[in-house]
């Protein structure tokens, strides 16, 4: 009768002490994260990127409210003059600037303003699609290789090295010319064709990341405390291991996007990238990159087709790149003691 008296508290006590742990666990992770949000938000950089991020995804849904005219549409008036912007005259009355056209026409006489405005879409949607592919092809080959390891760890880093040889920007243009007139290249004017290609070499980068985080991150007395408490791989991967590398996944992720964006701006270019579009409704009718490549061809005649979009482009890559030095610097663990 003793001996049961005694065994009951002992055998209750451990239940208490490893509910206490995990609600202190709980309150450091939920205050880690507020501080690293006060930190980010403390970064005057970084709040100015997002700032004008958020203001280019208000351009890119509104664009046929913002925008003066159809971006496809050639005013036949205008065509073969080369309009100049609204601030600049010219001895030719049909080249001199008007507010109904501000930064002027291209050769076909349509609005590079409404261009520029409609040119946002394909650079936003350039830069995230290809990073969540990027991210959901990464994370999980980096999880699975770190935790497993082993020859697991061993074939898929193997697979990564070999993936990581070709060049990127390269491969990209070969499968843009070999697949441009298949069907794939041909939706949404070659967008999906373009995530691809900016997708299948670029998430080496990603995997290596967080295989070296799981590799990390497994050895952590909580986790070790999770599988002796019977936890299954999965759970240990989704409950700990994942949550904790999640600030390098989103600093990573913040410049995944810059990166996309010159790419499709360079492919453009090159006249392998978005396809023109002949669509008076197309919802991404031009991008940035093509802007710059007519701008290339008629600098000295309109030199605004070809400042404009590089502007953009430069002001784009500019925020995510103060974004994603906020983010690092946010979530950086030596800061955490502030």
């Amino acid at each position: 009768m003793v001996t049961a008296n005694t065994t009951a508290p002992l055998a209750a006590e451990p239940l208490g002490q490893h509910s206490e742990r995990d609600l202190t666990s709980m309150r450091k992770s939920r205050s880690l994260w507020s501080n690293a949000l006060r930190r980010l938000r403390q970064n005057k950089m970084a709040m100015a990127g997002l700032l004008f991020l958020g203001f280019l995804v208000l351009v890119a849904i509104f664009a046929p409210l913002i925008a003066p005219h159809n971006p496809i549409k050639t005013d036949v008036a205008a065509a073969g003059t080369y309009r100049k912007a609204a601030w600049l005259s010219d001895p030719n009355p049909l080249r001199t600037g008007s507010w109904d056209y501000p930064l002027g026409t291209d050769s076909i006489g349509r609005d590079v303003f409404s261009r520029l405005v409609y040119g946002t879409r394909v650079s936003l949607i350039v830069g995230f699609i290809p990073m969540v592919v990027i991210l959901f092809i990464g994370v999980p080959l980096g999880l699975i290789a770190g935790y497993v390891g082993g020859r697991l760890d061993n074939l898929l880093m193997r697979l990564t090295d070999v993936v990581y040889a070709f060049p990127a920007l390269l491969l990209a243009i070969i499968m843009q010319i070999s697949f441009r007139d298949y069907a794939v290249g041909k939706m949404l004017n070659g967008l999906v064709l373009l995530f691809i290609s900016l997708s299948i070499v670029n998430w080496t980068g990603v995997a290596r990341l967080v295989r070296g985080e799981t590799l990390s991150l497994k050895e952590k007395e909580f986790v070790e405390a999770s599988k002796t408490s019977g936890a299954g791989g999965l759970r240990v991967i989704a409950k700990h291991i994942l949550p904790n590398a999640l600030g390098p996944i989103i600093v990573a992720a913040a410049f995944i996007v810059p990166g996309a964006i010159i790419s499709e701006a360079v492919l453009s270019y090159l006249g392998v990238g978005v396809r023109p579009s002949t669509d008076l409704d197309a919802p991404f009718p031009t991008s940035w990159g093509q802007m710059i490549l007519d701008g290339s061809k008629s600098y000295t005649a309109q030199s605004w087709m070809l400042i404009a979009p590089s502007i953009a482009v430069a002001l784009i890559t500019l925020s995510f790149t103060f974004v994603g030095d906020g983010l690092r610097d946010a979530l950086d663990p030596k800061q955490s003691e502030d």
